[in-house]
């Protein structure tokens, strides 16, 4: 492909839940969770082919609600987690289950147009996730390096850590964390670290930000206030163990350094919006994705945090010998942050937006009205990131 052309892909129902599918290292392959009142829902397979520049679709039933959320084993290219609603006694309640797709989705499920009495497959239920004393799951994280076997939910006002045993046919919870505080406390997200063996998690609730420790299930740190409105997303810098993204519905982005959680290290402004997602790229850690409810994708070049403020010039021995090393790199200033491109193909409130598992350079949007786009980072950009 010589152009950095976007490619679009229309669901027929509204969604808002999208993930990297995390272990597929070769196929460009996204999983997109639908919201249907009326019909059963789905989850879309999503097969992006670089060298044609066409997107390959499978569709697998997911009959257990709407899905709000979608997580994707890093260990097993079959297994998944949604966060779904669904009515119980005339009342609404979210519930969080892991599932296993069918072993043959490849073969026969590709859609054609004239194939009216075409059947989905229906996904397998392994386990669910559900301890209604503890409340309603909003998000299932996996373990990021994990052989995956532990997962995290949070649900209402707590941090369930679940271990999968049996080929994930069966979950008991080993440990939990409570949100303790007046009134009626309730996580909206968060993330598992993949730095410190995987045993810190950071969780959003209200305006407020926390760590916890999951060896104690403690709390290690808390930045009250961090955005003036909700707390949206979280991401970890995956290059920097201390590093932490955060947005809201402040319309801002902030960059943090967990040791000191007085001030963010770096704040954004670009949105005019809610922003709902906030990403970094898996391999240059400088780039970072962020959707919005004002329909735009923004893709931000934030060299001056990442681990190479310097382009490839200086390594992290030279950086950390202090004072004297810093005279002479006064000649090598960090480059400037900057935004990279605004991307507009939506029309709708942009939900969610992922980078890619098998190309460190592709990443995909999903926006409310069912529109998944997939955007490269542009040409000029990447090879100025690589030589």
């Amino acid at each position: 492909m010589e152009d950095d052309a976007p490619v679009i892909y229309g669901l027929e129902f509204q969604a808002r839940a999208l993930t990297a599918q995390t272990a597929e290292t070769d196929a460009i392959r996204f999983l997109v969770g639908t919201q249907s009142l009326k019909f059963d829902n789905q989850i879309h397979i999503i097969d992006f082919d670089d060298e044609n520049n066409i997107i390959n679709k499978n569709v697998l039933l997911h009959q257990a609600g709407e899905i709000w959320h979608i997580g994707a084993s890093p260990a097993d290219k079959a297994v998944l987690t949604t966060c779904y609603n669904k009515t119980s006694d005339s009342r609404l309640v979210s519930c969080a289950a892991v599932w296993r797709m069918p072993s043959d989705w490849e073969t026969g499920s590709h859609e054609s147009p004239d194939d009216s009495a075409h059947n989905p497959q229906t996904l397998e239920l392994l386990c669910r996730l559900d301890d209604s004393a503890h409340g309603n799951a909003a998000c299932v994280l996996w373990e990021p390096m994990g052989d995956g076997k532990r997962v995290i939910s949070l649900a209402d006002n707590n941090a369930l850590l679940w271990d999968l045993q049996e080929s994930s046919t069966q979950a008991t919870v080993s440990s939990t964390a409570t949100l303790e505080g007046k009134g009626q406390l309730k996580f909206t997200s968060g993330k598992w670290s993949p730095h410190h063996n995987c045993s810190q998690l950071a969780t959003a609730n209200d305006t407020c930000i926390r760590g916890w420790d999951l060896r104690t299930m403690s709390q290690i740190y808390c930045i009250e206030n961090a955005h003036g409105q909700l707390v949206r997303d979280l991401d970890f810098n995956p290059n920097r163990q201390y590093y932490l993204a955060s947005c809201g519905d402040d319309c801002k982005v902030k960059f943090w350094d967990v040791r000191n959680v007085q001030e963010p290290v770096k704040t954004l402004e670009e949105h005019s919006h809610w922003v709902w997602s906030v990403r970094y790229n898996h391999s240059h850690d400088q780039l970072v994705l962020t959707a919005s409810s004002d329909s735009r994708l923004i893709l931000s070049n934030m060299v001056s945090i990442s681990s190479e403020p310097f382009g490839h010039l200086v390594d992290d021995e030279e950086l950390s010998e202090g004072e004297e090393n810093h005279q002479e790199d006064k000649g090598k200033e960090p480059l400037k942050d900057s935004v990279v491109s605004t991307y507009e193909e939506h029309e709708d409130s942009v939900y969610a937006a992922e980078w890619s598992s098998a190309d460190p350079w592709l990443f995909a949007s999903l926006s409310y009205d069912g529109r998944l786009v997939i955007n490269r980072v542009p040409r000029a950009l990447k090879y100025r990131i690589l030589l």
